[in-house]
């Protein structure tokens, strides 16, 4: 074709550089993981964390569990007392903006730990989720008719 090259172009160098960069950083070795598995060699948030001691990985797996709980324990709380004047209600809108964050900073740490696509943590968040419902959500700890009182922030949304 009146001098054009029809041959492929090489490989960008940066693609065999790149492989060589990934696997100097990764100093675990470990594999990301696209689908669910079974195992305690993982990671868990954090680089290296929890590492390839069965130990650490039951720490991790308490951890995101609490923190699961935390979530269900902030979306049931009540720490907010009715006020009638303005610089209470200001005071009580901030507070209540910052236990939002709170929750939601939490819940987003409970979905990156089961982003780890390990099936152990999949399973104690959602223990941690229904024990904190049952424990601060449900009927089966309230006192009575005088504890449906509310909480200070309104359910996390899904959409």
């Amino acid at each position: 074709m009146d001098g054009m090259d029809m041959t492929p172009p090489p490989p960008p160098p940066s693609s065999s550089s790149s492989m060589s960069n990934h696997s100097m950083h990764n100093d675990h070795n470990m594999m990301m993981h696209m689908t669910f598995f079974w195992g305690s060699n993982s990671e868990i948030l954090f680089s290296g964390w929890p590492g390839t001691r069965t130990g650490m990985y039951v720490l991790a797996l308490i951890f995101v569990f609490v923190l699961a709980v935390l979530v269900e324990w902030l979306s049931h709380c009540r720490f907010i007392k009715p006020a009638a004047g303005s610089a209470s209600r200001v005071r009580a809108g901030l507070l209540q903006t910052l236990l939002h964050a709170l929750r939601l900073g939490l819940a987003y740490l409970v979905m990156l730990a089961v982003m780890s696509f390990n099936a152990g943590v999949f399973l104690v968040v959602v223990a941690g989720h229904a024990v904190g419902f049952l424990v601060f959500g449900s009927a089966v700890f309230k006192r009575g008719d005088g504890d449906k009182v509310g909480t200070d922030l309104p359910p996390m949304s899904t959409c």
